[in-house]
């Protein structure tokens, strides 16, 4: 079985867990976190760094520091995983949902305007498959309407929109270094603060509202609780695993780019005689290959697409499920149909990419997919 997905190690890992287990800092905020997070800060220019335990993790400090308070609305895609949205619900936030694209499954930046109320707060972005979201658009109506834009780049790192790093662009960004994304920690997350007014009370609430990381750097003569917070920074274990990954990005990168681009060559054709979508790539944007995906035309027919890999020892995925359609948001939604969302939900196949996966592996999927369509 050609697995949909496999952690790639460097070697390096356990090297640096074991140094971090022997200095005896296992605890968040050692050597190997300030290492990982001033690589970020000074690689990508994004303000102030904090890893976290998870994505999650990220977007929850996002949504306090953006004070989000019950009653307020985030405007957020249907088309997303579950904590993109969450995260504000349980500061009590209405969630009001925003359509994809026809031909792309990020947020349609067009349809934000008319759903901006004198309730909303924030815009929340979120780079699919790390390709860029039309930011101009998004920052622009964040300006107009004194909005917050927090960018969910989970799966979005070494990313691009005009130049400028996802996660650097908006208010605050939030990234993912879950087993399944570009460089891992098994779970793990990253929040960036690039507002100079949020970085003091994003530390405090870092540290369980304490002013603790002042303490440590002499700042203050001893500290205690003076905000909301909670445990949202990783062990030097995760962080140390972490840092083998990020010393070796570029070589990731390179590797993971060369299979996208693979799958995209031997797969076009299909596009052309309209059999399939494969990802359409805005002039605006990069493409860091964090996954391959294509978009069949009707539910049935993936269905009968994900049985005809798996009979060939073949695991591909289907993604989201609409957020505005699930059990527990349904009743809230304000019952716009998002058809976009919905048809992504029905429609669209990730295929396997990881480090190690052969050019030969990837030219068989692309036959049996070729085959299927035949």
């Amino acid at each position: 079985m050609i697995p949909f997905n496999k952690p790639y190690l460097t070697g390096k890992e356990a090297h640096y867990m074991y140094e971090a287990v022997y200095t005896g800092k296992l605890s968040g905020n050692g050597k190997f976190t300030k290492r990982c997070q001033q690589y970020f800060q000074e690689t990508y220019g994004f303000g102030k760094c904090l890893l976290t335990s998870s994505c999650t993790d990220a977007l929850e400090m996002a949504a306090i520091l953006a004070d989000i308070q019950p009653g307020d609305e985030v405007i957020v895609p249907s088309y997303t995983f579950v904590s993109t949205a969450l995260a504000f619900v349980r500061q009590g936030a209405k969630i009001v949902f925003v359509d994809s694209y026809v031909d792309n499954p990020n947020l349609d930046a067009d349809l934000i305007e008319p759903l901006i109320t004198s309730k909303t707060k924030a815009i929340v972005p979120v780079h699919y498959a790390g390709i860029a979201c039309d930011m101009d658009k998004i920052m622009g109506l964040a300006n107009k309407y004194n909005l917050l834009v927090i960018e969910d780049a989970a799966q979005a790192i070494d990313s691009f929109y005009k130049g400028k790093p996802l996660g650097s662009i908006g208010h605050l960004g939030c990234f993912s270094f879950h087993e399944t994304k570009n460089i891992i920690s098994g779970e793990g997350g990253m929040l960036t603060i690039n507002d100079e007014r949020f970085e003091r009370r994003a530390e405090i609430i870092w540290e369980k509202g304490t002013n603790r990381a002042e303490f440590f750097r002499g700042e203050v003569n001893k500290y205690g609780w003076v905000d909301v917070g909670s445990s949202f920074l990783p062990s030097e274990i995760i962080a140390a695993f972490l840092w083998a990954q990020v010393e070796n990005i570029a070589d990731i990168q390179a590797k993971r780019k060369a299979i996208w681009s693979q799958y995209h060559q031997l797969l076009l054709p299909l596009e052309q005689q309209k059999k399939i979508k494969l990802p359409q790539m805005p002039d605006f944007a990069t493409n860091n290959a964090h996954m391959f995906y294509l978009v069949c035309n009707t539910a049935d027919e993936r269905s009968d697409l994900l049985l005809s890999l798996k009979m060939n020892n073949i695991l591909a995925v289907f993604h989201y499920l609409s957020l505005h359609n699930s059990d527990y948001y349904r009743d809230k939604h304000d019952g716009r149909v998002l058809s976009n969302s919905d048809h992504y939900t029905d429609c669209l196949v990730r295929l396997p990419l990881f480090y190690e996966l052969k050019s030969e592996n990837v030219e068989s999927i692309c036959n049996v997919v070729v085959d299927f369509y035949k």
